[in-house]
């Protein structure tokens, strides 16, 4: 299958107004990609492009005063199927954990582990360990959380989602998350696209989706509290601790968002 993915921003800045953009599809999903999807804007400005300590892609540019506009626009091979988990993944004791997954059994900005531990364990201690006690958080967040993007706030954090029981998708996976680290389970903040292709309609507007990945069984497996089902057509950007590190813009002054667009459409 091939994906039509891509995004438009628009803001209005008062003055120049220095930004970074993390946009760009994941390099794990780099070579699936049947051109470079290159951030560009309207005005065009110099773009400088780096990894960020995770591996993200990021580019980093000066916007000028008055409506400013960049986005990336890309068409990537997917096997087009519903995502299967590995049902026999099994949880590391936490000594034979790798040592470049311990960062993700840690607390972090959005995702208070050590607040959340006794909680944790009191919800899902009696849990079978691995998969089935993850998808046991999965189930648990989907049904505890009300998505509401009229409540959506971006400093809200894992235990006042718990606490408010409302959110958006970036919520429900922190929450998730939370819940896992705190059980001994590696897990880490994801952001990208997910598609609504093979889902009945109608579908709503297209948005960024955020999920979590744990590390089980030697490898990196997806979970999505939010939708809580397989998808086709999930497209990583970026993945950290938690929202904190893989923003999908971070702007350093002030400025209004004027406008916004994100498809993920198959391409025939």
């Amino acid at each position: 299958m091939r994906i039509h993915i891509g995004c438009e921003m628009s803001f209005d800045f008062p003055q120049e107004t220095p930004l970074i953009a993390m946009l760009n599809v994941h390099y794990s999903r780099a070579s699936d990609l049947e051109r470079p999807d290159f951030l560009t804007s309207n005005p065009p400005v110099p773009i400088e492009s780096y990894r960020d300590s995770f591996g993200n892609w990021c580019n980093r540019f000066v916007a000028p005063p008055g409506r400013f506009t960049f986005g990336t626009d890309a068409v990537i091979r997917d096997p087009g199927t519903f995502e299967m988990g590995d049902l026999m993944a099994w949880q590391h004791e936490v000594r034979d954990l790798p040592a470049d997954t311990l960062l993700f059994l840690l607390p972090s900005r959005f995702c208070e582990s050590d607040l959340l531990a006794s909680e944790a364990w009191r919800l899902f201690g009696h849990t079978p360990l691995g998969i089935p006690r993850v998808q046991a958080v999965c189930d648990f967040v989907h049904n505890h959380i009300v998505f509401n993007y009229g409540n959506a706030r971006p400093t809200r954090t894992a235990a006042e989602t718990y606490r408010e029981q409302s959110g958006v998708c970036r919520d429900f996976a922190h929450l998730a998350v939370t819940f896992c680290r705190a059980l001994n389970i590696p897990t880490r903040y994801c952001t990208g696209y997910i598609s609504d292709i093979g889902t009945p309609k109608p579908w709503s507007s297209m948005d960024f989706a955020a999920w979590m990945e744990v590390y089980l069984g030697g490898r990196w497996h997806v979970f999505d509290p939010r939708n809580n089902a397989p998808r086709i057509g999930r497209i990583l950007i970026a993945s950290g601790r938690d929202a904190a590190d893989v923003p999908l813009t971070h702007i350093f002054g002030p400025g209004t968002l004027a406008g916004f667009k994100v498809w993920t459409d198959e391409f025939v």
